[in-house]
């Protein structure tokens, strides 16, 4: 296990992954709702499938970021809501696990509650005995990184209650945070930052990246902010997005730097 209070060391290590190249749309909340819907009707790519990959590219990202992609038995908390952010976490969680990684599970929400795209891979956690730690006792200090999957694009107004507590916890701890998507409290449209939110050391936005976190008062607590792939089609682009020509960031790799 690495030094969970050593967050300095860990923070510095850096990444060869590519910066994006050109231009790329920056996506409302009503956007991405879009983005997703025409996904499922349209092109008919499952919900299971598209959190899988965002799920397989935040663990490709958490090695690479937080260990130059040579982790020695790290220990992961994976913080998951109840919706497709947290599956998303919670499928890393799976892939984490895949790569020699120690991971634990802390939820939100009763598991009772989470959709059954996110209970899909909470089961799949258990089913490998993945420690389900309770919310109010999980000791978050004893791990290397936490992956926060508590919140996604679909909020707005402040976290609630216990994600607001929890939110606290994290931050008041000293390890280090990678945010699923954006970190939770930023509104993904108005970049309005909620209290709390999380401070994110790296955040993976997923497909494109969500217009409020450039916003200068949410930019602080993004860190550094990767885009990743989860196979939109180029069509969908193209009826979305008109003018803006072929877009398609992930030529070389399925994870690209944007700053």
């Amino acid at each position: 296990m690495l030094n969970p209070n050593n967050r300095e060391a860990i923070l510095i290590t850096r990444t060869s992954i590519p910066r994006l190249a050109g231009d790329v749309p920056w996506l409302t909340r009503p956007q991405m709702e879009e983005v997703d819907r025409a996904m499922v009707d349209d092109f008919g790519i499952p919900i299971l499938q598209m959190m899988d990959q965002a799920g397989r590219n935040l663990a490709f990202l958490a090695v690479e970021r937080f260990w130059g992609g040579k982790p020695s038995s790290p220990n992961v908390l994976i913080v998951a809501g109840p919706g497709g952010n947290g599956g998303g976490a919670l499928s890393g969680g799976g892939r984490l696990l895949e790569m020699g990684v120690n991971v634990a599970v802390t939820l939100t929400s009763p598991a009772g509650r989470f959709t059954p795209e996110a209970s899909h891979f909470l089961v799949a956690l258990e089913e490998r005995d993945v420690p389900v730690e309770p919310l109010d006792k999980v000791d978050i200090e004893m791990f290397d990184l936490v992956v926060d999957g508590i919140l996604g694009y679909s909020l707005i107004g402040d976290p609630r209650e216990p994600a607001a507590t929890l939110i606290n916890r994290i931050n008041d701890s000293l390890t280090p945070v990678l945010s699923n998507d954006l970190p939770s409290g930023i509104e993904a449209t108005s970049g309005r930052v909620g209290t709390p939110v999380i401070n994110a050391d790296a955040t993976l936005t997923i497909a494109l990246p969500k217009q409020g976190v450039r916003e200068l008062e949410a930019m602080p607590h993004v860190g550094d902010l990767y885009l990743g792939d989860i196979n939109v089609p180029p069509e969908l682009y193209e009826q979305s997005f008109p003018g803006m020509g072929s877009i398609n960031p992930f030529t070389q790799e399925q994870v690209v730097q944007i700053w």
